[in-house]
């Protein structure tokens, strides 16, 4: 039976080009017939009569060949487009030009009607339009099954290719049954036949009439913060969220079905600008030996990933534990590259192993990635923090001073500005380290800078792997607190900036990754719950079980005594400290050192505060309501956690850019998007912000945000009692102002 269906098939085909040019043979003939008759009212003279029969093989030999060019007799018609009905038109008014020429001829009669040349050309038009746009619309409705009903969020480009794949492809089992648009001109207008509902206000209404199956996002180019406040509509809902492709991984700009993904905690983080210019990364990697300590871990192993697509000379990944070293080996290796992978065990806190190191391959460029940083471990083994984070890097800085190396990279976190935490504080006595390293060696030819940012998803220890392995327990997703909030960023992202930094480093410089807004962390708990397929705090509960040793509310990237300006990339800004390093930083730093290596605690800690101005972090405070409770603080804060955590609104309002629209403080930094922006840029110290609130974007002037000065707010007066004053105080009437005051 398969057999013969199969023969039969193969014969349809083979019959059915033929049959589609016979019938479009068939269609000449009817439409110039047609033609006559409209030109006579259906009556023809005998003379009409002649001429028609006298010139139809003629017309109909000259389309057939004029068609054969314009692959009429080619096209599938079930997929029929504009460009076939552009065909057409093109087939039909070159092969009546060539008829026209012809009954000029003595092959015509002496009396062929003019009209008829421009009735058969349309009508023709018609029918071969017609009928390839009939043999569609049959193809749709006999293609028309039921699916799951999708609500799509976008109505533009891609929400339009989107659903005319959707209608096309009915294999995949998505039915379109309506729009959501921020744009209130697109409501109640229709895409291919599939209505506009409504706003993002209105999702919910939508979602309870219509019950869509799944809901996608049809905008590649989404902000996270716009995905985040759909998440946030739809919360109430058990409804599967899908979405496309960030344009940056779409492969020539095209939209398609099989794109369609779920919707994961990457969309809800900022990313890097797409379209950075690699050529200074190129300059600095390229051809150069590159060292990368802590090279197994999550940053140190994503540095060797890039840099290894940068063609370096020689890469040096320097680790102690042998399993990470072992497996990014393995992982490189796989990738065939033609220069040098070294992978070494050792310790950065041995100097002699160090040293061995540095002389044995010679790097020129040295990333320091290495470092303890699990905050609550480091609280209960502070003498550990400081063997490591502060002894590694003094030796490796002073090993690549020795060494001529040509540029020293510290990376650092956002936890060493206004320390609470030991892990924090030994991270600031790295930067100290390094500072004072750049400062010392003004002639040896190293340039030492610092990177600092704040934390990347799925990283080791991270807190978004530790939610998702609670939710597939079932629960309960434990917090330290409903106000905590964090910077987030993913590790390829910022290890992109990473290398941007470094390629404009100047020596003694701190860097800033621009992290976009922090991320409550029991917003990010509860979106997690629903991309998981689950109902916060119903199927999945959410609990809080107080804050941990060290921990702050909010982090921050920009310290105290430190401000802030531009630099030659968008997303990176430069730090510098108001206040030289301490004279005596050398000496403490060795007693600190010789602290930990006896396993002197107490002595240790109060070295830190002494240092760093390590605080304890406040317990269980929640900043006010007035302070904007849902949208997060601004990305680069100047004062200290305690004081953005317990200061009043004003206060703490005085230290951010206000917008000048709505007044608010959620001003963040915003790309270029246009030449003339980008060449502004470029001459101008102002730089562009947008308001999280209203919508506004402009040009502004970077505020210092450690300086109080710069922004200090002064108590306004009360108008009410002095106007009371001044009515109290007999002055003198003044008379009215004459024209002949003047003289």
């Amino acid at each position: 039976m398969a057999d013969s269906l199969s023969r039969i098939r193969e014969a349809l085909h083979r019959v059915s080009r033929p049959a589609a040019v016979a019938l479009q043979l068939a269609l000449m003939v009817v439409a110039n017939r047609l033609a006559f008759l409209l030109r006579f009212d259906g009556h023809l003279p005998p003379f009409a009569e002649e001429a028609f029969w006298q010139m139809l093989p003629w017309l109909v030999a000259v389309r057939a060949l004029v068609f054969v060019p314009f692959r009429l007799y080619e096209g599938m018609w079930r997929y029929t487009s504009l460009y076939d009905l552009r065909a057409i038109a093109g087939g039909v008014a070159s092969s009546t030009g060539v008829f026209l020429l012809l009954a000029q001829t003595p092959l015509a009669p002496d009396v062929y009607p003019r009209s008829i040349f421009i009735v058969d050309g349309v009508l023709l038009t018609m029918l071969l339009g017609g009928v390839r746009m009939t043999r569609r619309v049959l193809a749709g409705v006999s293609l028309e099954k039921p699916g799951k009903r999708v609500l799509i969020f976008g109505a533009g480009d891609a929400g339009e290719l989107i659903v005319r794949d959707m209608k096309h492809s009915v294999w995949y089992g998505y039915r379109p049954i309506g729009f959501v648009d921020d744009d209130l001109r697109k409501v109640g207008h229709r895409i291919h036949g599939v209505p506009v509902l409504g706003t993002r206000e209105d999702l919910p209404r939508i979602v309870t009439r219509y019950k869509p199956h799944e809901v996608l996002l049809a905008i590649p180019r989404a902000e996270p913060v716009a995905v985040r406040s759909v998440i946030r509509a739809l919360e109430r809902f058990k409804i599967p969220i899908k979405t496309l492709p960030n344009l940056r991984d779409v492969i020539d700009g095209k939209t398609e079905l099989s794109q369609i993904r779920n919707l994961s905690v990457e969309d809800l983080l900022a990313r890097a600008p797409v379209g950075l210019d690699q050529a200074p990364l190129k300059f600095l990697i390229g051809g150069r030996r590159v060292l990368v300590t802590g090279a197994g871990g999550s940053i140190g192993s994503e540095l060797c990933r890039q840099i290894t697509r940068l063609k370096p000379a020689a890469l040096i990944m320097f680790e102690r534990y042998e399993n990470s070293l072992h497996s990014i080996r393995l992982e490189l290796e796989d990738t065939r590259q033609m220069f040098g992978l070294h992978p070494v065990v050792g310790d950065v806190t041995d100097p002699i192993r160090v040293e061995e190191v540095m002389r044995q391959y010679e790097p020129e460029i040295v990333f320091h990635a290495a470092a303890h940083k699990h905050v609550p471990l480091m609280e209960e083994n502070p003498c550990e923090a400081i063997k490591n984070n502060v002894r590694g890097t003094r030796v490796m800085a002073h090993a690549a001073e020795q060494c001529n190396v040509d540029r020293f990279i510290l990376i650092s976190t956002d936890k060493a500005v206004n320390p609470t935490s030991v892990m924090g504080a030994s991270k600031r006595l790295a930067e100290l380290i390094v500072q004072a390293q750049a400062r010392a060696s003004g002639s040896s030819g190293t340039s030492f800078s610092i990177v600092r940012f704040g934390n990347v998803l799925a990283s080791n220890g991270s807190v978004v792997p530790r939610f998702l392995e609670q939710i597939k327990r079932g629960g309960p997703v434990t917090l330290t607190h409903p106000e905590m909030r964090r910077f987030f960023m993913l590790i390829p992202e910022a290890v992109q900036l990473v290398l941007h930094a470094a390629a404009q480093a100047q020596s003694g410089a701190t860097y800033v990754l621009e992290m976009g807004e922090q991320v409550k962390l029991l917003d990010m708990a509860r979106d997690l719950i629903q991309l998981s397929g689950f109902v916060p705090e119903t199927e999945i509960p959410i609990e809080f079980i107080g804050l941990r040793p060290g921990e702050k509310l909010y982090e921050e990237l920009v310290g105290r005594d430190e401000q802030v300006g531009p630099s030659a990339v968008d997303e990176i800004l430069r730090v510098t400290s108001r206040t030289p390093p301490r004279p005596d930083l050398g000496d403490a730093i060795a007693r600190i050192e010789f602290d930990a290596s006896r396993g002197r605690r107490d002595e240790v800690l109060e070295a830190l505060r002494d240092l760093t101005g390590l605080s304890a972090a406040p317990d269980g405070v929640v900043p006010p309501a007035s302070v904007a409770p849902v949208a997060s603080p601004p990305v680069l804060a100047g004062a200290p956690a305690d004081a953005m955590a317990a200061s009043p609104a004003l206060e703490d309002a005085s230290l951010e850019q206000p917008c000048p629209r709505c007044h608010a403080h959620r001003l963040h930094r915003s790309r270029a998007r246009t030449l003339p922006e980008r060449v502004r840029r470029n001459f101008s110290a102002r730089r562009l912000f947008r308001c999280n609130q209203c919508q506004w974007r402009g040009w502004l002037m970077p505020l210092e945000f450690a300086n109080p000065n710069a922004t200090t707010v002064h108590a306004a007066p009360d108008l009410g009692s002095l106007d009371e004053t001044l009515h109290t105080l007999n002055t003198p009437a003044r008379r009215a102002f004459s024209a002949r005051d003047l003289h």
